[in-house]
């Protein structure tokens, strides 16, 4: 299991990047599922920066951990309470179409992972993703 603790700022997306290229690079994944599970992290904690704590900075803290052909992510925040599976869900087509910012992130990362969950314990925002995945065949 590897973790990282970042603030909830925009420059802290490399620090992200950096600690998940490196784990991605040891579990020798195929390409298609690093993608995947990158895209949706970085999704996912770019929403987090953005709008779990609009007064002041906070944490934000990754896990990533794999078990079997899986790789599960989960991300904990002491954000403002927010349940991503009851956001609304708009068509891409709908987005695209009237330009409209935001609302991609959620809806990438629940499309692209094979699961999806969220709860609030403790105060804490704690979502939990993970996606099946294939090793390498380079």
């Amino acid at each position: 299991m590897k973790t990282l603790r970042i603030t909830s700022d925009l420059s802290e997306v490399k620090k992200i990047r950096s600690f998940l290229s490196e784990i991605l690079k040891e579990l020798n994944l195929a390409e298609k599922d690093s993608f995947v599970i990158e895209l949706s992290l970085l999704e996912i904690c770019i929403n987090i920066i953005r709008y779990a704590y609009p007064q002041e900075k906070g944490e934000i803290f990754i896990r990533i951990w794999q078990q079997g052909r899986k790789i599960f992510v989960e991300i904990r925040d002491y954000g403002i309470p927010f349940d991503p599976r009851e956001s609304e869900k708009p068509e891409i087509e709908e987005l695209v179409k009237n330009e409209k910012k935001g609302g991609f992130g959620i809806l990438l990362a629940r499309k692209l992972m094979d699961g999806f969950d969220y709860k609030r314990e403790d105060e804490q925002n704690i979502l939990m993703m993970y996606k099946k995945v294939k090793e390498d065949d380079a």
